[in-house]
């Protein structure tokens, strides 16, 4: 029996490199590539990850059947073990179970999220958009949709929930409308990609949402604080919450930064005269780009979804400039009102548009572009 468990022992330290090479890449120096990484989670990786859970398990059965049952070990070492072993090996299932286990989350920033990514972010086109790929047909009327995580469905599991995929099928086959959303794009990030976008535009739809200004408020210096994924986490528990999916998916059930602070952060910027003309410079560069194709644009302000009307007086100087330029300023704040507090969004941990809040703006937009003959 020892020596069943010194080979027991040999193995377990194998599985102990194996397990740092799997869990703690960077000790290596080691990173995995793979397609949607970092944001997507990857399938193989899971898999293996799960084998080496498996292996473990019968690793631990093996020494407990011949540390204790065969050896008919007792007192109070072998109780404690004997306690010990299930619990681990609960621990253990649940680790493999939540591997698999799919939930949206606003940035990004969990394991279960990353999941979500792989499962639903799809298709992706050769452009690397969450769309379709582009038509060869040009007899079509082109609509662009260009935005952040809002635009591109960010927690809606099929493209056909979005309010760009809704609008183009009330527009009719005369249109066809591409998306160019991209979560965490801001208002120069989306000017650089609608220049850079292959082809050029009859209308644009500008999606907005009041965070579009964070970058500007970031690099004037305007606190926020606790913004970091993770910062209130300490020692040991940082890298256990951070490397395994059981306590990673239970830390980010429970309430971490306040929409407080982020809301002051956003109210700071919009009332300081120069965070908010550095913002209208951003603007003005998607405005121009409009001006050089003699596209008609419109704007929809998405509003923070359980605090509209906060939200549309922060935004409204950008509305007003917007207008000034000839903009179409779509406001979809009584369509959102109409519906649930629950139902606006799409998931407990995840603040983004559901698809009834989708739904209702498309058909305002839709709207409006038909009353302006477009």
């Amino acid at each position: 029996m020892m020596s069943k468990l010194v080979t027991s022992l040999v193995r377990f330290i194998l599985l102990g490199v194996v397990f740092v090479f799997l869990f703690y890449p960077e000790r290596f120096h080691v990173s995995f590539s793979y397609p949607g990484a970092p944001q997507a989670d990857n399938l193989a990786i899971r898999i293996t990850k799960t084998f080496f859970w498996l292996l473990v398990s019968l690793e631990i059965l093996r020494v407990f059947y011949y540390g204790v049952v065969k050896s008919k070990a007792k007192g109070l070492l072998a109780n404690v073990v004997t306690l010990a072993i299930p619990l681990v090996l609960v621990l253990i299932l649940l680790e493999i179970v939540f591997m698999y286990v799919p939930q949206s989350h606003e940035g990004v920033l969990s394991k279960a999220s990353q999941i979500w990514w792989y499962k639903y972010w799809k298709p992706i086109n050769q452009l690397g958009y969450r769309d379709k790929e582009i038509s060869s047909d040009t007899t079509k009327k082109t609509v662009l949709v260009i935005g952040d995580s809002f635009s591109a469905g960010h927690g809606l599991k099929s493209v056909d929930e979005r309010f760009s995929d809704r609008l183009e099928k009330q527009l009719g086959p005369g249109y066809i409308v591409y998306n160019l959303g991209v979560s965490g794009s801001d208002t120069r990030d989306e000017a650089k990609r609608l220049r850079a976008f292959p082809v050029k535009p009859d209308v644009i739809v500008l999606q907005y949402f009041p965070n579009d200004i964070e970058r500007v408020g970031r690099e004037k210096n305007v606190p926020l604080v606790g913004a970091e994924p993770y910062a209130d986490l300490h020692g040991p528990l940082t890298t256990l919450v951070k490397h395994f999916y059981l306590p990673n998916f239970i830390y980010w059930q429970l309430p971490h930064t306040s929409f407080n602070t982020f809301e002051d952060f956003v109210k700071k910027s919009y009332t300081t005269p120069d965070v908010l003309n550095a913002h209208l410079n951003d603007l003005s560069d998607i405005v121009a780009y409009r001006d050089s194709t003699g596209a008609r644009m419109y704007t929809v302000f998405i509003p923070f979804l359980f605090h509209l009307e906060k939200s549309n007086g922060y935004t409204k100087p950008v509305a007003d400039w917007l207008q000034q330029k000839g903009v179409h300023v779509v406001d979809v704040t009584e369509g959102i009102r109409s519906i649930p507090d629950k139902e606006r969004v799409v998931g407990k941990n995840d603040g983004h548009a559901s698809a009834s809040v989708n739904a209702a703006i498309a058909d305002r937009l839709a709207q409006e572009m038909k009353k302006t003959n477009h």
